[in-house]
């Protein structure tokens, strides 16, 4: 997934490997499971306003940010630093410009 400003520069990315079930994580957060193509997106675009990148980061801050020392995979624990990375970023554009971009691919 990237994330994108209205001048079209990737200002987000999030990868993840063939068969990592952790980019669910990802288009739950963002209510965007019908972009899921299984081992990568669809393809598809969708613009997220600012409200609802707040709501995935919050989210994401409830489910997953709860400042207890989890004893999570390493692997785990990368994807939701990587997750949380992609959704301050897009949510730091979408105040900027009003709404943010994001590549389901």
């Amino acid at each position: 997934m990237s994330g994108y400003n209205k001048a079209g520069e990737a200002i987000a990315y999030a990868r993840f490997s063939m068969g990592n079930y952790n980019a669910t994580i990802l288009y739950s957060l963002l209510d965007a499971n019908d972009f899921n193509a299984g081992v990568s997106g669809s393809g598809n675009i969708s613009t997220f306003s600012i409200q609802q990148m707040e709501k995935a980061l919050n989210d994401y801050k409830q489910l997953y940010d709860n400042g207890n020392s989890l004893s999570e995979s390493d692997f785990l624990m990368s994807d939701l630093k990587q997750i949380l990375d992609f959704l301050q970023n897009c949510l730091e554009i979408a105040n900027k410009e009003g709404s943010v971009k994001v590549f389901f691919g």
